[in-house]
């Protein structure tokens, strides 16, 4: 079922209708005449077919089970005092997901959130495709947050060009999960302008062993560029003595001056150095 919109009648013509078989009633109340009583039950007849439609909002009229129409129009109008007139908001709202716990791609437990930010597209699908539209859309949501939790891992740590990941996808991630609560909204009509993951962590039993993971590939990854570095500047130093005759180095020599080039280079303490005030063979 699709929407269809239909313009109804200004409300204002009936209202002043009303007032003046009203007034006409009342005057003939007082010489009792039945058809001025008729009278005053048809004007306040008309009277319950009047409504008011605020902007971003949408009434849906529906006569005796058949869908007629949605009023998108906001003002005053009048509609067959018969419709069952539902009013349903058009405007953006934000849901936010609850923390849930799922297990990532590795099957490592996660906490995740998201924030999703949605409106309501077809008021006839909203309406009628499904009980609860809200209900549905808090549970469809929930359902794509888990199957976007387990779909990527959490993190990588050997290799930061392997894959994408939840913590590092960023627009790619967010993309997805937009792209599958479309797909899984579209039944109700609804449509989605933007979806976040707000929440990301890792459950409370593993926290602690994966922040000891993560601090150790990041002590691997400082000190292999310190000792790219120190090589460099081994190397350097030792190019540098060459070219300039400073010394002349056997290979014993070289390789304990490189020995405490690389000691004092790499170490993670302050370094004390021992000062040899006799010759380069003592």
């Amino acid at each position: 079922m699709n929407e269809h919109i239909v313009k109804p009648l200004s409300g204002f013509l009936f209202l002043l209708l009303s007032v003046v078989l009203v007034a006409l009633a009342v005057l003939g109340g007082i010489l009792w005449h039945p058809l001025f009583w008729f009278l005053l039950f048809f004007a306040l007849f008309l009277l319950s077919g009047v409504f008011v439609l605020n902007p971003n909002e949408a009434n849906l009229l529906v006569f005796f089970g058949k869908y007629v129409g949605t009023v998108r129009d906001s003002g005053f109008f009048w509609a067959n005092p018969f419709y069952v007139k539902t009013q349903i908001s058009l405007k953006a709202r934000n849901f936010e997901t609850d923390k849930i716990k799922v297990n990532d791609k590795l099957g490592n437990p996660i906490i995740i959130g998201a924030v999703v930010v949605w409106k309501v597209g077809d008021t006839a699908k909203a309406r009628f495709e499904v009980d609860n539209y809200e209900h549905f859309v808090k549970l469809q949501c929930d359902t794509a947050v888990r199957h976007l939790a387990g779909s990527y891992s959490y993190d990588h740590f050997d290799d930061e060009e392997k894959e994408i990941t939840l913590r590092s996808g960023g627009d790619f991630i967010s993309g997805e999960l937009e792209r599958e609560l479309r797909e899984r909204l579209v039944r109700a009509g609804v449509e989605i302008f933007e979806a976040r993951i707000t929440h990301l962590v890792y459950a409370e039993e593993i926290a602690h062993a994966m922040l000891q993971r993560q601090q150790a590939t990041a002590m691997v990854a400082a000190r292999t560029k310190i000792v790219e570095g120190a090589v460099g500047m081994v190397e350097l130093a030792l190019n540098r003595l060459a070219a300039h005759n400073v010394v002349e180095l056997d290979e014993d020599k070289k390789a304990a001056m490189v020995s405490n080039l690389m000691v004092v280079l790499c170490s993670d303490r302050s370094v004390s150095p021992v000062v040899n005030t006799g010759t380069l063979h003592q």
